[in-house]
């Protein structure tokens, strides 16, 4: 009878054994030789003494260092040992709990979310001061109901003359996790729920600026997970994140697969880290309008799209090419929509305090593109409508979402990633002209685009040039993410690294298990 023995059971022994030796060594210290004829009753023979697995050698109580305060389950104030938790606690969850224990796990999870859903939005907006709070709860609600949970585990059988085959999705182990403040508390419940569900743990570097919302749920989450018999510390984070507590996370061996959503610069850090990163980056999508488009049905969508959240999702339409000869059209609907245009004064005022100018020359926004001539002011982005106008001296309604403004192809509105609710027009002569000029606003991301067009062949056309991860067609962008459209949810749209609209399974790595010579055949 074979015996099959891991690594892992190959180092325990040998551990043992060396135990053994020293403890040989000390008792025979003095150098005693005993002899047959001795009358000295010879030593009992000595125990192996058992090793304890490691998640029992690590006694989590002296991981002294975790926040003690109320509700600050799974927050750590030193990030080692938010790091050796959250390792701690994957190995007694991938051992200890099946699909079936996750997904009761996952629902506790969800449960939670949504009873909390308007209050994790005021903590968020309160804390960020960016957004739309009613947007947020939205947010909460949609991340909590469409994240996929076990049912996106799959296992694939080959059954054949010589044999069987599985291939099994398996977690990586512990996961580090960077998340923006664009969507904090979101995008930790949508990773969160996916990673848990391929048996993962994760430890997270919030944002600085969101990190009380982030301790929040984390300790949210945390609870639901022990509510439901689950571990602690499946999802840990250190109370106050740095960019020092990022590189400890990076370059720990205990973390095994890194996830960021962020800017560019982030993305490439992580892909500098040697270690499997999956990587969400900064987008800059651009809407088309052709001459065949259902106006008034375009004017909704792009009004929704773009003003949502006050546009701080990567997925928003940031810049609009609409074909000359039915812009003014559009422009009409939109105003009928509740959408404010700018002249050309009031856009003048606006850009003296929403952009900077970059005289440092560094990169930032939706590229590395260190030459810019401006910045987004961070202290615009995601503010509301309304506030722009009261900026620039205009009396207005508190329910206008969007300003709107036309402006020429190379206007800094254009071409950044602004995150505001400031939206550029742009007139095109024809189509071509319209994917080109898309094509180069939108930097090469691949992220997200739209397009609202009546002609196939159009539509098509566009999708084939721009190459982007999602692209809704004559609907907001919005539904790219299953809000108001089919499908899954995300927060990490994976562009940059190829994985796209993740869920539980981009989280795994596949394990292939051979049984062959027949075996397992029942068919003759």
């Amino acid at each position: 009878m074979g015996v099959n023995m891991s690594e892992q059971d190959i180092q325990k022994i040998i551990q043992s054994v060396l135990q053994n030796i020293e403890a040989v060594s000390e008792q025979n210290s003095g150098h005693q030789v005993l002899h047959s004829n001795d009358n000295t009753n010879p030593p009992k023979p000595l125990k192996m003494k058992r090793v304890l697995p490691l998640s029992q050698q690590i006694n989590t109580a002296e991981l002294s260092h975790q926040v003690n305060e109320p509700g600050a389950n799974g927050v750590f104030v030193r990030i080692e040992d938010a790091i050796e938790a959250g390792y701690i606690a994957q190995l007694n969850y991938v051992k200890h709990f099946q699909l079936k224990d996750r997904e009761k796990i996952i629902a506790a999870i969800r449960e939670a979310v949504i009873e909390n859903k308007e209050k994790l939005a005021q903590m968020v907006f309160e804390e960020t001061k960016l957004g739309r709070y009613e947007d947020k709860i939205a947010k909460h609600e949609l991340v909590a109901s469409k994240t996929p949970g076990t049912e996106d585990i799959t296992t694939a059988a080959f059954s054949g003359d010589e044999g069987l085959t599985i291939v099994e999705q398996a977690p990586f182990g512990l996961v580090g996790a960077v998340t923006p403040v664009t969507n904090p508390t979101e995008t930790i419940i949508n990773n969160s729920i996916s990673l848990l569900a391929a048996g993962n743990a994760v430890v997270l570097n919030v944002h600085p600026s969101s990190k009380a919302s982030c301790a929040f749920v984390v300790n949210l989450i945390n609870q639901a997970i022990q509510d439901a018999g689950g571990p602690k510390n499946l999802v840990s984070m250190v109370k106050d994140p740095t960019l020092e507590t990022l590189n400890r996370i990076i370059e720990s061996p205990k973390v095994k697969l890194l996830v960021g959503t962020g800017g560019p610069g982030m993305v490439k850090t992580l892909l500098k880290s040697g270690k499997k990163a999956i990587g969400a980056g900064a987008g800059n999508p651009p809407v088309i309008v052709d001459e065949t488009a259902d106006l008034k049905q375009a004017a909704k969508s792009i009004i929704e799209g773009a003003s949502f959240d006050n546009n701080l999702l990567c997925i928003a339409e940031k810049e609009l090419f609409v074909i000359d000869s039915v812009a003014d059209d559009l422009i009409f609907q939109m105003l009928n929509e509740g959408a404010y245009m700018l002249d050309q004064q009031q856009l003048s005022k606006l850009m003296s305090f929403a952009l900077e100018e970059n005289v440092h020359q560094e990169a930032g926004g939706c590229s590395l593109d260190n030459k810019r001539e401006y910045h987004v002011s961070k202290d615009w982005v995601g503010k509301d409508a309304a506030s722009f106008l009261r900026q620039i001296g205009v009396a207005c309604e508190e329910n206008i979402k969007l300003l709107i403004c036309e402006v020429d192809f190379d206007h800094p509105f254009v071409q950044l990633e602004q995150m505001m609710p400031v939206f550029p027009i742009v007139r095109v002569g024809d189509l071509d002209e319209a994917i080109e000029m898309a094509l180069l606003a939108e930097h090469g991301n691949r992220h997200t685009a739209i397009m609202h067009s009546k002609n196939v062949d159009h539509l098509t056309k566009f999708a084939r040039a721009i190459e982007t991860t999602i692209f809704v067609k004559n609907a907001s962008s919005l539904a790219g993410v299953g809000f108001g459209g089919e499908g899954h949810t995300t927060m990490t749209i994976a562009g940059p690294t190829g994985e796209g609209i993740t869920s539980a399974k981009t989280f795994t790595r596949q394990r292939r298990c051979v049984l062959a010579e027949g075996g397992f055949r029942i068919i003759g």
